[in-house]
């Protein structure tokens, strides 16, 4: 089980095509700050249908596309 499983079930459960989260709307999903290892982790979601798309350092979001 990854850290980042509760927010790949979420994101997994969302009904759009693309979905643009906040580094706090992400931190509160997973219970944990978002960090560095995120980058690793992401690889996970692609066996939930989706992918990282974008990540703005600079406006604290990561945009997700199915």
């Amino acid at each position: 089980m990854s850290k980042y499983d509760p927010l790949w079930v979420y994101i997994k459960g969302q009904g759009s095509q693309t979905l643009l989260l906040s580094f706090a709307e992400i931190e509160t999903i997973c219970g944990l700050p978002i960090d560095h290892s995120f980058l690793q982790y992401k690889k996970e979601l692609l066996s939930y249908g989706w992918q990282v798309e974008k990540i703005s350092m600079k406006q604290q979001t990561v945009c997700f596309r199915k």
